[in-house]
């Protein structure tokens, strides 16, 4: 039996006990990314905070017995206008920039479906794709539209908010508050200002397709039934945890649920719903017009994945986060610390209990690094912090690693360091200082160790 795992559900308002509708099969769903231009770091969170969950829930459950799904949304209006600007196909677009993320979150450590499903066994892992479940959507719209919940007007097709009583419980907001805050400017094929999208008419040169509900003109989807429609197929009409941004809340998983629960006719889409914080930079909201927007390739290109990935981890994923340098260079040191710890030590067969406990209540990140610094046993060590994707490498193997990507000369630097071992035992110390010096010229830090020996490493 997996320990006892709570987690805080928006949907109750409180910590839960984590209890999968299917004891042997946990089902998790994340909101990806919309693939219109590079990710930036507040993209990178969810994706982070909810790549430790997925890893957690294998841990406790088993790798055959956790299935997640991470959607790739590659149809909306800024995807259109983009491809539409460099005068290519929205697919050519969402190719190209969905390449660039997945190279971007391999190097934040986050695991891929090639990581994590077997040839010959049902997939644990998809990253199913907007484009490619359209009739799915469909069928949900034709079957809204059948229930009541849904109607035809001006070759759109919108959801009938009236229609479902308990409609903003996720968000939390009183459907009667929500009308009387609605804006005035209603578009007029509207019944209820609070009515939304699940297909409208395609413009001339916008993707499209053969609309559903007797419409004689081709459109597209709105972009909350994608959602609903892929995660039905691939993991069920209800399922155990969906995951996203606190953003997303309203109205995006609040019309998520809608859709699910009156085309199924199920009291529920997901049992539990999590939510991640917002992420600031050095203080203050991230935006372009600030300068202080950073895309994840950016950060990358000045700190190490693994950095930036201890980075996000160490602010508990509900709470606010600040991204600062400073924050990053105390990541650094936390890694170099926990690289001398563990050395060459492979991982112990368990997370230790202490590690472990804190991420069973919620997610607790902060609590369970905080243990993790205690641990003094090597193989102890490393198997905590492969728990949360770190430490990946051995201190010999990042050692190497390290050198290559330098591109110093290993034999120059060897006999650098013969000479100036030869002559400090001459006690020739200009000779040696003149050694150390070059050496720190090429970027490379040498240490004398108590055995009488000397070791060299590339600084940075």
């Amino acid at each position: 039996m997996a320990p006892m795992l709570r987690l805080y559900n928006t949907l109750t308002g409180q910590k839960d006990t984590f209890r999968p509708i299917d004891p042997a099969h946990v089902r998790l769903y994340a909101c990806g990314p919309t693939v219109y231009d590079a990710a930036h770091i507040g993209n990178a969170r969810p994706i982070v905070v909810f790549d430790l969950l997925f890893r957690l829930l294998r841990r406790l459950y088993g790798p055959a017995h956790v299935t997640y799904a991470r959607n790739v949304t590659d149809v909306d209006d800024k995807i259109n206008a983009r491809a539409a600007e460099r005068g290519i196909t929205i697919r050519e677009l969402t190719d190209g920039t969905l390449a660039t993320f997945h190279a971007d979150i391999r190097d934040l450590g986050i695991l891929m479906p090639e990581d994590v499903n077997v040839p010959g066994e049902p997939p644990r892992f998809i990253e199913p794709r907007a484009t490619d479940h359209i009739a799915e959507m469909a069928a949900m719209i034709e079957g809204l539209v059948a229930a009541g919940h849904a109607y035809v007007a001006d070759g759109h097709v919108l959801f009938d908010v009236p229609s479902m009583p308990d409609y903003g419980r996720l968000s939390k907001r009183p459907l009667d508050e929500m009308e009387a805050g609605a804006r005035v400017e209603v578009a007029p094929y509207k019944r209820s200002p609070l009515d939304f999208v699940l297909w409208k008419p395609s413009k001339p040169g916008e993707p499209s397709w053969p609309s559903p509900c007797g419409i004689a003109g081709p459109g597209r989807p709105g972009w909350h039934i994608e959602c609903s429609a892929m995660s039905a197929k691939h993991l069920g009409r209800t399922f155990d945890i969906h995951a996203g941004g606190i953003d997303l809340i309203f109205p995006h998983h609040e019309n998520e649920v809608a859709q699910s629960r009156c085309c199924f006719g199920t009291p529920v889409m997901a049992n539990v719903w999590m939510h991640n914080g917002f992420l600031q930079v050095e203080g203050e909201k991230m935006s372009k017009s600030l300068g202080n927007f950073i895309t994840i390739r950016q950060v990358l290109a000045d700190w190490p994945g693994e950095v930036v990935r201890l980075n996000m981890l160490k602010t508990h994923y509900r709470q606010p986060i600040d991204w600062t340098v400073r924050g990053l260079e105390e990541s650094g040191r936390m890694l170099e610390r926990w690289y001398a710890a563990a050395g060459d030590a492979a991982p112990a067969a368990e997370t230790p209990e202490t590690v472990l406990a804190p991420l069973l209540d919620d997610l607790n990140t902060p609590a369970s690094l905080a243990e993790l610094h205690k641990l003094d046993v090597p193989a102890s060590l490393r198997a905590g912090a492969n728990l949360f994707g770190f430490l990946r490498q051995t201190r010999s193997e990042r050692e190497h690693a390290r050198v290559a990507a330098s591109g110093v000369d290993v034999a120059a630097v060897e006999a650098l360091v013969a000479a100036r071992k030869e002559a400090r035992a001459a006690k020739d110390w200009a000779a040696s200082d003149r050694a150390r010096d070059a050496l720190a010229a090429m970027g490379v830090a040498v240490k004398d160790n108590k055995d009488g020996t000397t070791t060299w490493t590339v600084a940075g």
